[in-house]
C-alpha cells in the first residue's frame, strides 16, 4: 500500500506556498477573460470511480460542441490560456484534487469518461493499481500533446479520431510500461526530474 498521505501533506503544503501565484493567475482570467476563473470536468478515478478534476479556465465559455481534448491553435483557447497551458498552470488547482484524495503527483493522467470506455482493460489495470496522477512519464513524452493533434488534423483527422487512434494508445502504453513507478520511492525522483524538466525546457515549450 502507498503511502499516499505523503502526497496530501506535500499538497497542503504546496497550495499554500502557491497562494500568490494562484491568486495572481484568478485575478489575471478575471480582468482578461472574464469569469468563470475554473474549469471543472468529470473524470475517471480510482477503480472507476468519477470525480471533478479542477483546472483554471483557459478555454472561452458558451462555445457548442467541440472535443474534449484540444490541438494547438484551437480558437476555444483565451489569450491568458494560450500562457497558462505553455506552462502548465492551469494544472495547478488539481493539487485541491490530491487533497482530497482523488488524484497523486504521479500516476496514470485521468481521462474522461468516454474514452476510458475505448479502452477499458488498459484503464481497470492502471486505475486499480494508482489513483490518477498530476504527472507520468507519459506527460513528458507528450509534452507537445497539442502540435501531435494539430499535425493530424492537417492530415484530414478530426481532433478526436486523432487523439483516438494515434495518441491514446500510445500513452496507455507509456503509462502501463511504467506502472510499478507509480507505488515505488521513485515516484518522488521522478517528480523532481519532470518539474525541473518542465520549468527548464527551452522556451517553455508550446
Amino acid at each position: 500500500m502507498c503511502a499516499r498521505w505523503v502526497d496530501r501533506l506535500l499538497a497542503v503544503f504546496l497550495l499554500i506556498v502557491f497562494i500568490p501565484i494562484l491568486v495572481v493567475v484568478g485575478v489575471l482570467i478575471l480582468l482578461v477573460d472574464g469569469p468563470p476563473v475554473f474549469f471543472r470536468q468529470v473524470r475517471v478515478g480510482r477503480y472507476g470511480k468519477p470525480f471533478l478534476l479542477w483546472k483554471f479556465r483557459t478555454m472561452r465559455t458558451g462555445v457548442v460542441g467541440g472535443s474534449s481534448v484540444t490541438a494547438r491553435q484551437d480558437v476555444r483557447i483565451t489569450r491568458v490560456g494560450r500562457f497558462l497551458r505553455r506552462w502548465k498552470l492551469d494544472e495547478l488547482p488539481q493539487l485541491w484534487n490530491i487533497v482530497r484524495g482523488e488524484m497523486v503527483f504521479v500516476g496514470p493522467r485521468p481521462e474522461v469518461p468516454e474514452y476510458v470506455a475505448l479502452f477499458p482493460v488498459e484503464f481497470s489495470r492502471l486505475l486499480r493499481y494508482s489513483p490518477p496522477g498530476l504527472v507520468d512519464p507519459a506527460t513528458l513524452q507528450f509534452l507537445d500533446e497539442e502540435g501531435v493533434l494539430a499535425e493530424e488534423v492537417r492530415r484530414g483527422l478530426s481532433v478526436h479520431e486523432a487523439y483516438v487512434a494515434r495518441v491514446l494508445p500510445r500513452k496507455l502504453a507509456v503509462a502501463l510500461e511504467h506502472i510499478d513507478l507509480y507505488c515505488s520511492w521513485r515516484r518522488w525522483l521522478f517528480l523532481i526530474r519532470a518539474v525541473v524538466y518542465l520549468v527548464f525546457r527551452r522556451g517553455g515549450g508550446q
